[in-house]
């Protein structure tokens, strides 16, 4: 069988360690280095010619991050690789998915032909912003549900009475899968935005008098909407009110916003690592789901194996 190839990027390398660890095939040598006007300049420290070769990068802030995945796939293909894919268990710039005012980019879009034109043969991926983001590629895309990891851990947590939220309408879709899956209500947070991350106004659609809530969403940065949610839904009449996010962005206010709001608990994956520690938040790890579905691209077996069914 080919060779297989685990490289991480400079600022993912706290994931892709765990990810190698439960693979069992420990991280293959790269060096980044940087001009002094902070140029990077990768290098592969060991052969890849004809391998199936997978990047561990989340492009989350700041942009060289993405830069750097670019850079070293597209070495990887000069240096012959066998097959390139690209993991980005956060896939950053995905919220500006579409022209909502004139004169704006379309930046997944703009960052899916990056990733091609370097060289990737396929991506891999968890919880896109927006679903449609697949259509942007032209090369498989591999979409991972955080679902996998968080219905197991609300299974063990055994609340009665639970009521799964949508912190706004566009997140709907994402809430129904765990209220089918638990055979629960869901109620809707429907909130109304001035302009980027300041909300003019919100009213939750549905009852939920005596209920344990939680709200469910793919990210959370400032915090704003989801603490804002959680106070209302608690005014409403709720028992508790928690919350699963998968990707932590956290900027800004959100670590303050958090502690200071009626979350009971914030639940998000460690696609991003945590810029401080906050008494509120649980982690739960992405490194055994992408570690399986690395091996069943390999072994040409099936993804959808890895999915949750609702």
């Amino acid at each position: 069988m080919v060779e297989v190839k685990l490289f991480s990027g400079t600022n993912s390398k706290y994931l892709a360690s765990k990810i190698a660890d439960y693979y069992g095939h420990p991280l293959a040598k790269v060096e980044v280095h940087h001009f002094s006007d902070g140029e990077m300049h990768p290098v592969i420290n060991e052969s890849v010619r004809g391998a199936y070769v997978f990047f561990i990068q989340s492009t989350f802030s700041p942009s060289e991050n993405l830069m750097e995945l670019l850079l070293l796939v597209d070495a990887a293909k000069r240096a012959s690789a066998g097959y390139i894919s690209a993991v980005i268990p956060y896939f950053g710039y995905a919220r500006q998915d579409r022209k909502d005012k004139p004169r704006v980019p379309i930046s997944a879009k703009l960052v899916a032909n990056l990733l091609q034109a370097a060289g990737a043969d396929r991506i891999m991926t968890m919880d896109f912003h927006a679903d449609q983001i697949q259509g942007f590629f032209d090369i498989p895309v591999d979409h991972l549900k955080s679902d996998a990891i968080y219905i197991p851990y609300l299974q063990e947590k055994g609340l009665e009475n639970v009521i799964f939220a949508s912190p706004d309408v566009g997140g709907v879709k994402r809430a129904r899968t765990y209220a089918n899956h638990f055979g629960t209500n869901l109620v809707i947070c429907d909130k109304y935005r001035k302009k980027a991350n300041e909300i003019a106004g919100m009213t939750v659609i549905g009852d939920v008098k005596g209920a344990d809530v939680i709200l469910v969403d793919d990210l959370v940065d400032t915090a704003g909407t989801l603490c804002r949610a959680a106070d209302i839904i608690m005014k409403e009449g709720a028992n508790s009110v928690r919350a699963l996010c998968t990707h932590p962005v956290l900027s800004g206010n959100a670590y303050k916003n958090i502690e200071e709001s009626q979350l009971q608990e914030l639940i998000v994956c460690d696609t991003i690592p945590l810029k401080q520690n906050c008494s509120k938040i649980k982690v739960l790890s992405t490194a055994k789901l992408f570690a399986r579905a690395i091996r069943n691209t390999h072994e040409h077996r099936s993804i959808s194996a890895l999915f949750v069914e609702s």
